[in-house]
């Protein structure tokens, strides 16, 4: 008769406040046999601290594939595994994906241990739209290509909700302004449960005036969130928007706006709002 096979427990760890762990994590983590970890010598001070003793495995970008079939050989002789990033719920922007899936195929049972999550977090208090929302994760790290991918988004998605860099993030509400305008409305939210939690709210100007007043702003975790589609967009189909953003950097809006009618049979005055939404002038 075919032993059971363990479970794999993904496990929700603070992202900051360490009272944010749940009682049930630190019961799962307590009785498995291995606990999976983004990177253990950083897991292992906050085991340390909950005052368990577990034996540690890497599972990090690098090795995930190659480790997840060991850890699935593990599941399968009847041993449990815990899974952790470094904060937060694991596979959101983390690794985790292929040993869940490659457990999936095999049958193994996988169990959430909810917690916290740095998106929800700051979604919930942002005082956005939460009916409807999309979340990229990390933008690219060049300019261009974090502009091709918010260009790429669909309208009708909602709030649209990112992670980024101290290093970068005001080179990213630069290219926000590029693509959405000047002034949509965003919320930037850092360093989440910690003792420099801050919620700042409106354009990108504003937002980078507040961080340039003091240096120390631009440093920590960051979440980036930007308000969804004004109503002007939404009745104005994707071609002859992005045919007007092409005709607004050689003509002035008004011309602009008169040729992407006539291209494209819209209303010359939607297309003229539009562009005064997007920061050009009239």
């Amino acid at each position: 008769m075919t032993a059971p096979s363990g479970n794999l427990y993904i496990v929700a760890t603070p992202i900051g406040n360490l009272d944010d762990i749940s009682q049930r994590a630190i019961k799962t983590l307590s009785s498995v046999a291995w606990v999976a970890a983004e990177d253990t010598r950083h897991s292992g001070k906050l085991l340390s601290h909950l005052g368990i003793s577990a034996r540690m495995l890497a599972l990090h970008d690098h090795n995930e594939k190659q480790r997840a079939a060991a850890l699935l050989q593990k599941l399968q002789a009847g041993e449990d595994v815990a899974l952790i990033s470094d904060a937060g719920t694991p596979l959101i922007s983390d690794p985790g994906y292929s040993l869940v899936r490659l457990c999936r195929d095999a049958g193994v049972r996988v169990v959430p241990i909810p917690g916290p999550c740095a998106l929800i977090s700051a979604l919930c208090c942002a005082g956005l739209p939460t009916d409807k929302f999309h979340f990229i994760g990390f933008l690219p790290a060049k300019s261009q290509q974090r502009q091709n991918v918010l260009s790429a988004i669909p309208q009708g998605v909602g709030t649209l909700i990112c992670y980024e860099t101290a290093r970068r993030i005001k080179d990213c509400l630069a290219d926000v302004v590029k693509v959405f305008g000047a002034e949509r409305e965003l919320v930037l939210a850092k360093e989440l449960t910690k003792t420099f939690e801050n919620f700042v709210y409106g354009t990108a100007a504003h937002i980078t005036a507040w961080l340039n007043e003091d240096p120390a702003r631009c440093q920590g975790e960051m979440v980036l969130m930007i308000a969804p589609t004004l109503a002007a967009e939404e009745e104005i189909n994707p071609a002859a928007q992005q045919t007007l953003k092409l005709l607004m950097s050689e003509l002035p809006l008004k011309k602009a706006a008169a040729l992407t009618a006539e291209i494209h049979g819209e209303k010359k005055n939607a297309l003229y709002k539009l562009g005064l939404s997007w920061g050009a002038e009239g």
